[in-house]
């Protein structure tokens, strides 16, 4: 036994729960007046002391991990806290945003730190951290599940193979005494959201960062392969209002960019290069610019699944026009990364044909839409999009998908050896291209952005959407919203 497995082993997991119903019971009564207000106090206290206590083993706690998270939201809604308590509240903050991997290990040096995958590892975990960069080397964990839908998580290497990966679930199985033939002759298979299964054979490595958005991991035997179904979590639904219906535009918007700009700061020149000249055999050395291609999907899909799950039509319009608003102000901060996801969601089919609901948008919005639609308009090599951006100033996040594209017209518009000899023209021209990122980022992004725990809660939003990536799932929504537009 690890001695984090011991240390887990004494977890107060009994005297927690009775700590996280009353503090539930409390903010949940409603109690005004001095004597709720020492209540929540107390209560607050309780849960500050527990963090500082335990914060470095709840990454493998799942249960304390997920209650963690639901009190520290049920806490930020409680408008009534934020004068008379604001220290209070801005440090339980804190100490959620510091809740890190670091995980005690007598194999493990002080600073090493187990590092959260940026989406396949759900948790509170360091949703609020600043982005750093990973590397190959970096340790990660990642849940691995079972037909059952059952799972381990597993601790691995960013670059591990998929033999390593099976190699630690099966460990992981052997010492939760899991029937023995469980792990018998184990294969590895990505399974997304609609179904779709992709087999990975044991040589592949880094296939963390290739999952889809709403993918994951599981490991079965050979003849149980058929049966895996996506997770019932991925494609269940449940409308309501979220977070976009209560925050302010400008709000999600610059939080939108301080996201992507952390992620943009974290991609390695090189990343672009070894992703398209390398193919399959670069991802050792790509996994930041493929974690940023994924958010920049799971934005796209943010914007059709919150329309799509709002069932009032006047407010779904009203959200359409937040949307556009949102876009309008990612374009003036120069976060042209966000602006395209955003437009790309509105212009996503299942959003695009809810008639009635564009309808009752304002002309004036509309308008500013068809703008956008323009500047995002592939037409004669993307022109209008090539000319705004040629006219701003760094810090600029530009769309990272269309660099790619430049980058592999290069690479496969011409050879890289011609008659023995190095195509000095075409690795100037790719070096000009990679050039462009550098003069991106050459000044630091400043955006004045208030830290109090609306603000902090708007944050911690934009960093962990829950999407729909299922297309088929979308357009069900979508009659159902809508059963006869055109």
């Amino acid at each position: 036994m690890t001695s984090s497995s011991r240390i887990l082993s004494s977890f107060p997991r009994r005297s927690f729960c009775r700590s996280y119903t009353r503090v539930s019971f409390v903010w949940a009564g409603g109690m005004e007046g001095p004597e709720g207000l020492g209540r929540k106090q107390a209560c607050l206290a309780m849960l500050l002391h527990f963090l500082d206590t335990y914060q470095g083993l709840l990454q493998e706690e799942e249960g304390a991990g997920r209650i963690i998270k639901d009190l520290y939201l049920l806490i930020m809604k409680d408008e009534s806290l934020y004068q008379d308590l604001r220290e209070d509240t801005l440090r339980l903050h804190q100490l959620v945003e510091t809740v890190e991997l670091k995980i005690p290990d007598e194999s493990q040096l002080p600073s090493k730190q187990v590092k959260p995958l940026f989406r396949h590892f759900r948790r509170i975990d360091s949703c609020l951290q600043t982005r750093v960069a990973f590397r190959g080397s970096d340790e990660i964990f990642c849940r691995v599940y079972m037909p059952d839908h059952s799972y381990v998580t597993i601790r691995s290497r960013l670059s591990a193979s998929v033999q390593d990966i099976l190699g630690s679930v099966t460990e992981k199985l052997q010492y939760s005494e899991e029937p023995a033939g469980r792990e018998d002759s184990l294969i590895l298979v990505a399974v997304a959201s609609a179904g779709e299964k992709v087999l990975l054979q044991p040589t592949e490595d880094c296939v963390f960062t290739t999952l889809g958005i709403n993918s994951h991991l599981f490991a079965c035997t050979r003849d149980s392969y058929e049966a895996l179904v996506p997770l019932p979590e991925e494609i269940q639904v449940s409308p309501g209002d979220t977070e976009i219906h209560r925050g302010e535009p400008e709000d999600v918007a610059n939080h939108l960019t301080a996201f992507h700009w952390e992620l943009f700061r974290c991609v390695h020149e090189l990343e672009f290069v070894d992703y398209v000249f390398h193919g399959e055999r670069g991802r050792r050395e790509t996994a930041n610019l493929e974690l940023l291609l994924q958010r920049c999907s799971e934005v796209t899909h943010w914007v059709a699944t919150e329309v799509l799950l709002c069932e009032a039509p006047g407010k779904r319009a009203q959200l359409l026009k937040k949307f556009i608003k949102i876009a309008a102000i990612c374009k003036q901060n120069q976060d042209l990364l966000s602006f395209y996801a955003v437009v790309m969601g509105l212009d996503n089919a299942a959003v695009s044909r809810l008639r009635l609901t564009w309808e009752k948008l304002p002309g004036k919005f509309k308008n500013l839409f068809r703008k956008f639609e323009n500047l995002t308009d592939p037409c004669r090599n993307h022109k209008s999009y090539r000319e705004v951006i040629s006219k701003m100033k760094p810090p600029v996040i530009p769309f990272v998908p269309l660099i790619l594209k430049d980058l592999t017209f290069l690479h496969e518009g011409s050879k890289t050896l011609v008659d023995g000899l190095v195509n000095i023209e075409k690795l100037h021209s790719v070096a000009e291209k990679v050039r462009t990122v550098r003069k991106y980022r050459s000044r630091p992004l400043c955006l004045e952005m208030e830290a109090s725990p609306h603000h902090l809660q708007t944050k911690a939003y934009v960093r962990q959407f829950q999407v729909i990536d299922n297309q088929n799932l979308l357009f069900e929504l979508s009659y159902k919203l809508e059963a006869n537009s055109q």
